[in-house]
């Protein structure tokens, strides 16, 4: 008989190594569930990673108050508006509109134009505009602060002058240091908690279910309401002893300062817990094993933490992402943090985030519960 000459794959398939290479691979195409961990959530964070980690500020919501009312001030107002740095976001009557609107984050950055600014340019070619840049962001208020010098030390309002004839004083509130630690470690706080809170509710619930002691479990007479609070609330409690944990290496480690009130930020970070519980718990009613957890927590986790501006400055991400970001319960949390961090804010000033971010965990650790429960009878 002729001899048949194999085509090199056909070798490569019959080989030892050939062959175990083809049952993996397989295995995975066979596999619906892990082809979809394999290729949808690599392309979703590449999406979004690619478009939020943009060092590029841009956006930042600026707020003028012009007490002088001339043709002069308004070409200064629209040299500062020339390029897409800033948004008008206010124009306010008084500076202390401007203020108040910068207290409640409305606004970053206040530019305050003098009654007679028009009529000393012009009598002694010099004068003089004010500054107030919402520090808490040192990155962004770098920045903001750079353009604003450069675009009024060089602003000539169409008079003979020497190079320099217009001066301008800035504040920075919250951060006068500016440092970026200060803006990143609440949101730190958030991340950690986020990760830390979802591996470890859904692998404490999957190492059960693997080695089969869940199932023991609901031969006895507890209910499964009962069963989950039992696993619960030990978690609470650490996640919450982490919180502790956090606000001590803040305060010795990076010197924060903290202006606001400690019991809400407590309560505030008990509800995200149950934020993490909720998604941790839906993990893995959703997983077979802790170790399809882990990779789905990569898909859950990365976007929640991009999203939310605790990690990447919120001015710096695209306007369709900023929008999504209001399903983001970690970015009320990250907004009620550093607010109570950086600027001592008031509870009644906060009751928006607040309900958001109640609003999320209980929607959320309820819905996980009910699933559980179903899964479970």
């Amino acid at each position: 008989m002729p001899v048949v000459k194999k085509t090199p794959w056909q070798r490569f398939r019959e080989s030892r190594i050939g062959g175990l290479i083809t049952k993996e691979t397989l295995h995975i195409v066979r596999d619906k569930h892990l082809v979809f961990l394999l290729l949808f959530p690599p392309t979703i964070q590449l999406f979004i990673l690619g478009a939020s980690l943009d060092i590029g500020v841009r956006n930042v919501p600026i707020g003028f108050v012009d007490y002088s009312h001339s043709s002069t001030s308004r070409n200064l107002v629209s040299a500062v508006m020339a390029t897409n740095l800033f948004r008008l976001s206010l124009v306010a009557p008084e500076e202390s509109a401007l203020s108040n609107a910068i207290k409640s984050s409305k606004i970053k950055v206040g530019v305050v134009v003098p009654r007679d600014f028009e009529q000393t340019l012009q009598r002694e070619h010099v004068s003089h505009v004010r500054v107030i840049l919402d520090g808490a962001d040192a990155y962004t208020a770098k920045v903001v602060r750079g353009y604003l010098m450069q675009t009024i030390l060089h602003f000539d309002g169409g008079v003979e002058r020497p190079p320099q004839p217009i001066t301008a004083s800035i504040k920075m509130l919250w951060n006068p240091g500016m440092a970026s630690s200060w803006y990143f470690v609440p949101g730190v706080i958030g991340a950690m908690l986020t990760l830390t809170s979802t591996l470890v509710s859904s692998a404490s619930l999957l190492r059960e279910k693997e080695l089969g002691t869940l199932e023991q479990l609901l031969m006895t007479p507890y209910s499964v309401g009962e069963i989950l609070l039992a696993k619960v609330a030990p978690v609470f409690a650490f996640l919450m002893l982490d919180v502790v944990f956090a606000l001590a290496i803040a305060f010795a480690v990076f010197g924060l300062p903290f202006r606001g009130n400690m019991l809400l930020f407590f309560f505030a970070s008990s509800l995200y817990i149950f934020v993490g519980m909720g998604l941790g718990i839906m993990m893995a009613t959703a997983c077979k094993t802790e170790r399809q957890a882990h990779l789905v927590s990569f898909f859950v986790n990365v976007p929640v933490m991009q999203l939310s501006g605790a990690v990447v400055p919120f001015e710096t991400m695209p306007a369709f992402l900023q929008r999504l970001a209001i399903l983001d319960p970690l970015c009320y949390y990250t907004v009620i943090a550093r607010s109570l961090f950086l600027k001592g804010t008031p509870a009644p000033d906060l009751i928006l985030p607040m309900l958001m971010l109640a609003a999320s965990a209980v929607v959320l650790f309820t819905f996980s519960l009910l699933r559980f429960r179903r899964q479970m009878g």
